[in-house]
C-alpha cells in the first residue's frame, strides 16, 4: 500500500484529489500540508488515512521530512487577483511547487505529480501560462527526480468557495462552443476538476 502528500488539498481539484486518494484501496495514508486548520468533517474517512498539517508555506523546506512518502501530489495555485502582483503570483505557482519538487526528490519520493496548465510556454507572452511553462522546464529537467509529470488542464469545472468571475465567462462561452472544439482545439474544452484529479492519480507509477 502507498502513502501520499498533498499540497493545495483545499482547492478545487486538491478536494476532489484528497478524497479520490482517501477511497483508494492502494493508500495507507495520506497527508494533506495546509495554511490553516483542516475541516475533517469536509472529507469521508472511514479508515482515519487522513493526517491534516498546518505548515508555513513560506518555509516549506523546513518540512522535509512530510515528504517521506511514495506519492506526492501538488495542487497549489493562485490568481494573478487573488495574488495581487506577479511576484507573489510567481512565489505560489513557480517557487512553492519548485520547493515542493525539490523536496520529493531529496527524500527519494517514488512519484511527483503537479497542476499546470494547457498552453503552458516559457516563452509565451502571457504572464501565466509562462511562468507555468517555466515551472515545467525546471521541475522535467531535475535530476535525480525519480518521476514527474504534470497535467495540463483547459478552465475547472466544479464548486469554488470563491467566485471567479472571468473564468465563469470563460467557462460559459467554452461549453457553448465545444461541440466544435475538436481535434487540436479539443484540449482547450472546460473539464471537470474530479476528472483531473483521476488524471493527477493515474501518472503515478503503481
Amino acid at each position: 500500500m502507498k502513502t501520499a502528500t498533498v499540497l493545495g488539498s483545499t482547492g478545487l481539484v486538491g478536494k476532489s484529489l484528497t478524497q479520490q486518494l482517501l477511497d483508494d484501496a492502494r493508500y495507507a495514508s495520506v497527508t494533506v500540508l495546509v495554511r490553516r486548520p483542516l475541516a475533517r468533517s469536509g472529507f469521508r474517512d472511514p479508515l482515519n488515512k487522513l493526517t491534516p498539517l498546518v505548515i508555513d508555506f513560506d518555509n516549506l523546506q523546513d518540512y522535509q521530512g512530510y515528504f517521506t512518502v511514495d506519492h506526492v501530489y501538488c495542487c497549489l495555485g493562485t490568481t494573478l487577483k487573488q495574488a495581487g502582483s506577479k511576484a507573489a503570483f510567481r512565489r505560489v505557482d513557480f517557487e512553492f511547487v519548485h520547493i515542493a519538487a525539490q523536496l520529493a526528490r531529496a527524500q527519494r519520493a517514488d512519484g511527483f505529480v503537479w497542476i499546470s496548465s494547457v498552453g503552458a510556454d516559457s516563452k509565451s507572452r502571457n504572464f501565466y501560462l509562462k511562468v507555468k511553462g517555466e515551472l515545467e522546464n525546471a521541475i522535467m529537467t531535475m535530476p535525480q527526480l525519480k518521476h514527474a509529470a504534470a497535467v495540463r488542464p483547459s478552465l475547472l469545472l466544479g464548486d469554488r468557495d470563491e467566485v471567479r468571475r472571468a473564468e465563469q465567462l470563460g467557462i460559459t462561452i467554452s461549453t457553448l462552443v465545444k461541440p466544435l472544439m475538436v481535434g487540436p482545439l479539443r484540449k482547450y474544452r472546460p473539464v471537470s476538476a474530479h476528472r483531473v484529479a483521476q488524471q493527477m492519480i493515474g501518472l503515478q507509477y503503481f
